[in-house]
């Protein structure tokens, strides 16, 4: 059967001569970095795959280019199968996002002796996350069909002790990140499809600890790789061949190492915040079938009763699922701007509405100076935009002028339009919150905001009448997942980019030299949500430093930094704190807040090289800034 394929990734005629003019560089070129980026970009096979990471390797042996990750990633994969071969399709598809990784893999059968013996060179290695793999014979190795129903429960509960045991190890020893892949479901069923009446079945043994898997990464903070939900739509021998798990103990086979190192790669960019968050729709052939303004209304294909027509509706009510889980959507169409918006509003088998669109560009302007100003309007890294659109000339453009946008390729048939969104995995997500489910209303509101701005003659005016409202309050339960999500998600307006687990967003409120704020803005025009981090720490000089501050940049402008900032001073006497000292970490993308604390009037007191700096502010003589927010402490933050 064929091996499993990264079919959305456009095709190269020119990927070898590409390839060998990079192996042409000398060792450590950055320049280089960019170059194999692209071709990492390019749909290819294992082989491919490794020599791609062997250049990777090569020109980045030690570190990270400078600047071109926010954090670096050190991976340990902990397997009781040979997985040495699926490092080069991790660091690969890695690379595809921007990010680089040093792996490790534990020796064969040492799995826990390394990870229990802080001795051992897993400990050395000092992961930032651990990936456990563990195999189904390994799993399923003291079952036979003599077990008992109640002796086979048991050691169902057993192993799945055992693996919690690991995460927590994992967690509070190595202080790293846990992901942990499903097992992949190779067991021969004993009874077909009624296999799940045998509980001693090794077939039944692995489906239910899987299930396990999925109910435990929930309450303990894992993250999942789920190879069966993927084995279960390419076919078991895609991706596993018994010969090579009888001859190297493979399980995973390496035809399947790029798909699997993108599975393993979408969750660590997730937890990098480096998922996309916009998805940006052309209209003609792609909401709908035909051309808005040559067929009208009535012309178009959309709808129940067609073929075709249920095609686009069935494509229309997946991207409506994804923005009402959170993923901002956009309208980029070559039209008058009357024809693309008429079917939103007045066809009636149209599952998207007006009010679904984040924003909703159409002109006759190129599609790539559309993506800009889309981009520019949302507040958002081009690299968070992912572009759909059926003709491949657009494609093309958008990948030759943007290429840090996400452009997957699209078959001619719209039957396969939601499909191939999906597999290409850009809106990886780790949890979902209330916000998420608001997100296209809160840009909604946003559009509004604007409107009044427009029509205000002054900043003064427009902020008075926004009638805003900052309501604050410390960490706790309640707002602990968006806490994390946005401290791991947030890269612009984001001083230090440091990386918080739930388990160090917790040890945060149980700190008593430290606090943890939430802060969320409400204005006429609705709920902002959680807009705003803050986390401060009492030093033994009485120093507070602001170890993470973050903002929302549609927040930016009205007044929020200085009103955060009264705050932040007032939580920082509040435990005795005399100055507080800001840093600022730069990286590729919050460049826009290195004179943040400067603006606010802080005085340097240490620069950098690089970029970095502290600054202080001395408390004594503080005066908290006049602002047009009104600052309410409530439980209902």
């Amino acid at each position: 059967m064929a091996n499993p394929e990264l079919y959305w990734l456009p095709q190269s005629d020119r990927w070898l001569s590409d390839v060998k003019a990079v192996e042409a560089l000398p060792p450590g070129d950055v320049t280089s970095w960019d170059a194999m980026r692209a071709l990492a970009g390019i749909r290819i096979d294992f082989l491919q795959t490794m020599r791609l990471d062997r250049q990777i390797g090569r020109l980045f042996p030690d570190a990270q280019p400078d600047a071109l990750t926010s954090q670096p990633i050190r991976l340990a994969i902990l397997g009781t199968a040979t997985v040495d071969h699926l490092c080069a399709g991790i660091r690969v598809a890695l690379l595809r996002r921007g990010l680089w990784a040093a792996t490790y893999v534990c020796h064969y059968g040492m799995m826990q002796q390394e990870l229990f013996d802080t001795n051992s060179d897993l400990h050395r290695f000092a992961p930032t996350h651990v990936l456990f793999s563990i195999d189904a014979a390994n799993l399923t190795s003291a079952l036979d069909t003599a077990t008992e129903p109640e002796q086979a429960r048991a050691a169902l509960a057993a192993a799945v002790g055992d693996i919690r045991g690991m995460w927590k190890t994992v967690r509070e020893t190595l202080r790293a990140k846990v992901i942990q892949q499903t097992v992949v479901p190779r067991q021969l069923s004993l009874m077909g499809s009624n296999d799940h009446r045998a509980p001693a079945s090794r077939d039944w043994f692995v489906s239910q600890y899987n299930d396990a898997l999925r109910q435990c990464a929930d309450t303990d903070g894992a993250d999942l790789v789920a190879v069966d939900r993927r084995i279960a739509q390419d076919g078991l021998r895609a991706w596993h061949t018994p010969n090579l798990w009888h001859r190297a103990k493979q399980e995973i086979a390496p035809g399947a190492a790029p798909m699997y190192g993108e599975l393993v790669a979408r969750v660590l960019a997730a937890q990098q915040g480096r998922s996309h968050k916009c998805l940006i729709l052309d209209l003609d052939n792609t909401m709908w079938g035909g051309v808005i303004g040559d067929d009208g209304l009535q012309g178009i294909k959309l709808g129940q009763g067609n073929a075709y027509g249920e095609a686009f509706l069935a494509f229309q009510s997946y991207v409506r699922d994804l923005g009402r889980r959170g993923v901002i959507l956009a309208v980029c169409s070559k039209n008058d701007e009357a024809n693309a918006i008429a079917p939103f509003v007045e066809h009636p088998e149209m599952l998207l509405r007006k009010e679904d669109i984040a924003c909703f560009v159409a002109n006759w302007n190129d599609k790539a100076s559309n993506i800009r100003a889309i981009a520019k309007q949302l507040n958002i890294g081009l690299d968070a935009c992912a572009f759909v659109d059926d003709n491949p000339f657009e494609r093309n453009l958008v990948r030759q002028e943007l290429p840090m946008v996400a452009v997957p390729e699209m078959s001619e048939d719209p039957a396969s339009y939601a499909q191939t969104v999906a597999d290409a995995g850009y809106f990886e997500g780790l949890s979902l919150t209330d916000e998420d489910l608001t997100r296209n209303q809160l840009y909604q509101a946003n559009w509004e905001r604007e409107a009044l701005r427009e029509s205000s003659t002054d900043l003064g005016s427009y902020l008075r009448g926004l009638d805003m409202k900052m309501v604050w309050r410390l960490f706790d339960q309640v707002g602990a997942a968006r806490i994390t999500q946005l401290i791991n998600k947030t890269n612009q307006f984001n001083l230090t980019t440091r990386r918080y687990t739930d388990d160090e967003v917790a040890a945060v409120m149980d700190d008593p030299a430290a606090f943890g704020l939430q802060i969320r803005l409400i204005d006429r025009f609705g709920d902002n949500g959680i807009v705003s981090i803050i986390i401060g720490r009492l030093q033994p000089d009485k120093n507070v430093i602001i170890d993470t501050w973050l903002m929302s940049c549609r927040v930016l402008g009205r007044q929020m930094e200085e009103a955060t900032l009264n705050l932040v001073a007032a939580e920082a006497k509040r435990l005795g704190g005399h100055s507080l000292v800001g840093e600022y970490r730069p990286t590729k993308k919050n460049g826009m807040v290195k004179e943040h604390y400067q603006r606010l009037g802080f005085t340097v007191i240490e620069e950098q090289e690089d970029g970095a700096s502290t600054s202080r502010l001395d408390l004594d003589g503080f005066e908290p800034a006049e602002t047009f927010i009104k600052v309410t402490e409530g439980s209902d933050a």
